[in-house]
C-alpha cells in the first residue's frame, strides 16, 4: 500500500499509541482534573503539564492555548468567539475564496449575524493580492482570516508581509490564522508571528483523531463556543482529556524532533514527482515555491475521480479535493479562484506525503501511472 493523503489524515505513530495506551492503564491517571480529591489533582497536574510542553514547541505562554476536538471546532470558536465578543470595534471581515471549508462556512454564519465577508483574491500561486488587501482595510475591518499551507496546493501564505500591512493600516484589526496543514511542516513561533487566533488538528500530524488545539494570544478576549463548567478558563467546557492532550503532545514533539530529516526526504520525493510527471504531459498546480508536503497535479485525459480509482487498482490512495469536500464531486473551487481552466482543475488529485513516505514508493507511483496510460489511453 502506497498511501499519498497525508493532508486528509496521518497514520497514528506507535508513540502515540503507546502514550494512549500507559495513560488508560494507568491507576493514578483516569481521575477527573476538576475533582478536589488526589486523583484530581494528579490528573489536572498531568494535563497541565501537557500544555506546558505544548506551548514550548510553539513558543507561547500556556494559558494561551485550549485543547479541542478538532480544527474545526477551533476555527468555529476563534472566528465567531472573537467577532461577536469584539463586535464593537468593527463590522467587516477579510479573507479569501480559497480558505478551508472549516473558516468559508464559519464566515457564512458571521454574514448572518450582520458582518460584511471582503474576499482577496489571489494569484495564480494561491497568495492573496497583496495591494488588494492593502486597499480594503479600513476602519470597520475586524479581523482577517487567513490559511498558513493551503491543503490542496501546498502554498504558503506570505504571513510577515500581511502583518506588516495590517501593522501599517490598522494595528487593532486581529488575525486568525488556520495552521493545521503547516504545524510540524513549517517552523511555529507564536510569538514571533504577531497573530492574535490560530487552530491546529492533531491528527494531520499522526496523532488521532478528535484532537485539536486553539491559540488566543494574551490580552485578545473571545466568546466561548462551548460552555458548561467552566473547564480551560472558561474558555471551553467539558471534562479535559489528558489521553488527548498527551496523544496531541507527543505527535508534535515528534513532528518537530524529525523536522529536517523528514523534510530533506519529501523535498527528494517532490522534486522526482514533479520531473517525471512533467515529462508525462501533466500539468504541476501547486506553485514552484509550495510547501513539499503537498503536489497538486492534473493529468491529461483524465478527470480526477477516474485517475484516483485507477490508482486505487495498485493500493495507491491519493484524493481530488479536500476531504471535506470530496463527497460533493465538484471541482476545486481553490484551483478555479487561482484562474486555473476548469477541465484542467476537474483532472487533477492531490499528492500529499508525510515523513514515512519513500522515494521507492514514489518510484512505485509512476511506474503505475504509466501502466494505467498504457491501459487507457494507447
Amino acid at each position: 500500500m502506497i498511501y499519498f493523503d497525508n493532508s486528509a489524515t496521518t497514520k497514528t505513530i506507535p508513540q502515540v499509541i503507546e502514550a494512549i495506551t500507559n495513560n488508560l492503564s494507568s491507576e493514578s491517571l483516569y481521575g477527573n482534573p476538576g475533582s478536589l480529591h488526589e486523583l484530581g489533582t494528579l490528573a489536572y497536574k498531568a494535563y497541565n503539564e501537557q500544555l506546558k510542553a505544548i506551548s514550548s514547541v510553539l513558543h507561547c505562554y500556556e494559558n494561551e492555548l485550549y485543547f479541542t476536538s478538532c480544527g474545526t471546532e477551533s476555527a468555529n470558536t476563534a472566528i465567531l468567539g472573537f467577532i461577536t465578543r469584539n463586535k464593537r470595534n468593527g463590522s467587516s471581515i477579510i479573507s479569501t475564496r480559497t480558505e478551508h471549508k472549516a473558516t468559508l462556512e464559519t464566515l457564512k454564519k458571521a454574514e448572518e449575524l450582520g458582518f460584511n465577508i471582503k474576499f482577496v483574491d489571489v494569484d495564480s500561486d494561491g497568495k492573496p493580492k497583496l495591494d488588494m488587501l492593502e486597499s480594503i482595510i479600513d476602519d470597520s475591518v475586524i479581523l482577517m482570516c487567513f490559511t498558513h499551507v493551503n491543503n490542496e496546493t501546498g502554498s504558503v501564505l506570505p504571513l510577515e508581509e500581511i502583518v506588516k500591512i495590517r501593522n501599517q493600516k490598522n494595528r487593532k484589526i486581529a488575525i486568525y490564522l488556520d495552521m493545521v496543514q503547516s504545524v510540524g511542516k513549517l517552523p511555529i513561533d507564536l510569538k514571533k508571528m504577531n497573530i492574535e487566533l490560530g487552530s491546529f488538528s492533531g491528527h494531520k500530524i499522526h496523532s488521532v483523531k478528535g484532537t485539536g488545539l486553539l491559540y488566543v494570544k494574551a490580552g485578545v478576549n473571545i466568546n466561548p463556543y462551548i460552555v458548561g463548567g467552566g473547564q480551560q478558563n472558561n474558555m471551553r467546557s467539558g471534562t479535559q482529556s489528558i489521553v488527548l492532550a498527551e496523544a496531541f503532545r507527543v505527535a508534535l514533539e515528534e513532528a518537530y524532533n524529525n523536522y529536517d530529516e523528514s523534510h530533506r526526504g519529501v523535498h527528494e520525493i517532490n522534486e522526482y514527482l514533479r520531473k517525471e510527471l512533467i515529462s508525462r504531459e501533466a500539468k504541476i498546480l501547486s506553485p514552484d515555491d509550495a510547501i513539499d508536503y503537498v503536489l497538486n497535479v492534473s493529468f491529461k485525459g483524465f478527470e480526477s475521480e477516474t485517475m484516483l480509482h485507477c490508482l486505487e487498482k495498485y493500493k495507491i490512495y491519493v484524493s481530488t479535493i479536500s476531504a471535506c469536500s470530496s463527497k460533493t464531486k465538484k471541482v476545486s473551487y481553490v484551483l478555479l479562484d487561482m484562474g486555473i481552466d476548469r477541465k484542467v482543475a476537474g483532472n487533477s488529485i492531490r499528492l500529499s506525503f508525510s515523513r514515512f513516505n519513500t522515494m521507492a514508493e514514489a518510484e512505485e507511483f509512476i511506474k503505475a501511472v504509466d501502466e494505467i496510460y498504457k491501459l487507457f489511453l494507447l
